[in-house]
């Protein structure tokens, strides 16, 4: 969606390989604000036009985003989203092959002013602390901030735990009106001391009143965030109800993949140890064996979750298969060899780095019944390797193509 900018990215992008590296890091901060400022006198400060919304937190992002477009749409408003799931603008859909959840360099600014003049009321926007820290948020008037949970995670871009949840935080900070928060999380306090003129909360502890395919107590969380959050536009729950009917599978989220097999297949995003346990623990109790497919959600980054990652498997899966994920420019090998550290039990572990051939032993494996899990990819469209390149990949495609091949 964002071809124009092309010309844009390639003048930057060699403009940052011909500046010293300690020159350019310490304009770096300057760099960024100029981009997303410059961004919006471009496009007229097209947010101010909008009700924007934006939704923040480690966990149930992008699924909090997708159920609060549908809430609205089923309300009769036109709504535009931006995400990891993909960008929307009325009816018009692209898949995010950016492999950044909140792009920058004008393209919010751009994305924005073309849901502006396709007569959207509503732009619902996926905040990540990556983005904040580059900036990309400003420039935007946020007219609701959403706060789903906070994990440790990031630690490697941020530098400690204090600068990932410093950066969340300035969402509330640049957010007067309405502020959407979690009081079952145990760092609500850190996200609740910013003023607004409004403030709705959510919990489980609360009566959940709606029924609702999607599964898991981190689900009834998402849709309470979004519940809340579009009943501070005065949505009522037969709408909220109406739309969640229509909802039987949140794409890459504990997305069950169904081609007439006797044993349940899921899909799922989690990349961090507290989302991975709660599939887990989702799927656990429903199933005769669990087979689990996973990675270690990108070479590079937060290594220190890796042997987590194999404890979590260990402890939950009858059988392990570790596998590519996005390795970036990091081998592969040493990223499952960090994953494999935390299973101690070795018999319940197969390595398999092929991802293709690694869905296809789990299906082969599978009995009446069982379950297979496969982790990290979701929706994602691609693999990202070495030097920036990506191979075009669906976890969901290639498991009704093997399936259609047993």
């Amino acid at each position: 969606m964002f071809r124009d900018f092309l010309f844009l990215e390639k003048i930057l992008n060699i403009a940052r390989k011909l500046i010293p590296r300690p020159v350019f890091e310490f304009f770096q901060p300057w760099y960024y604000r100029f981009l997303a400022l410059s961004g919006a006198v471009v496009f007229g400060f097209p947010s101010r036009k909008i009700k924007v919304i934006g939704v923040t937190g480690t966990k149930g992002k992008s699924t909090t985003v997708f159920l609060i477009t549908k809430f609205l749409e089923e309300a009769g408003y036109k709504v535009a989203a931006i995400g990891s799931l993909g960008y929307k603008i009325g009816d018009k859909e692209w898949p995010n092959n950016l492999k950044m959840t909140m792009p920058g360099r004008w393209k919010i600014h751009n994305f924005l002013s073309q849901a502006v003049r396709a007569g959207c009321q509503f732009a619902v926007l996926e905040i990540t602390s990556e983005g904040i820290k580059q900036k990309r948020h400003l420039g935007i008037k946020f007219d609701a901030a959403v706060f789903t949970n906070l994990e440790k995670e990031h630690i490697e871009s941020h530098g400690s735990f204090e600068n990932y949840y410093k950066a969340k935080q300035e969402l509330f900070k640049k957010t007067e009106n309405i502020h959407i928060l979690n009081t079952d999380s145990p760092y609500f306090d850190l996200f609740s001391k910013f003023l607004a003129k409004k403030k709705f909360f959510y919990s489980l502890k609360n009566d959940f009143r709606f029924k609702t395919g999607l599964q898991g107590d981190f689900n009834k969380l998402n849709i309470l965030a979004a519940v809340r959050t579009v009943e501070s536009y005065r949505v009522n729950n037969e709408t909220i109800q109406k739309a969640l009917d229509k909802i039987k599978n949140i794409p890459g989220r504990l997305e069950f993949i169904e081609a007439g097999q006797n044993f349940k297949i899921v899909v799922d995003y989690a990349h961090t140890p507290g989302s991975l346990e709660a599939v887990y623990k989702t799927l656990r109790p429903k199933t005769k064996k669990l087979i689990c497919i996973l990675g270690a959600a990108g070479g590079g980054r937060d290594r220190w979750k890796r042997p987590i990652f194999g404890e979590l498997a260990e402890k939950y899966c009858d059988h392990i298969i570790l596998t590519d994920e996005d390795p970036y420019d990091e081998p592969s090998e040493k990223i499952i060899e960090d994953v494999a550290s935390g299973v101690k039990n070795k018999n319940k572990l197969d390595i398999i780095i092929d991802r293709r051939k690694a869905i296809k032993k789990a299906l082969t494996s599978a009995g009446k019944n069982d379950t297979i899990v496969i982790i990290g990819k979701g929706s994602e469209n691609s693999i990202a390797v070495a030097k920036g390149k990506k191979i075009p990949w669906s976890d969901k495609n290639v498991i009704l193509e093997e399936i259609n091949l047993k």
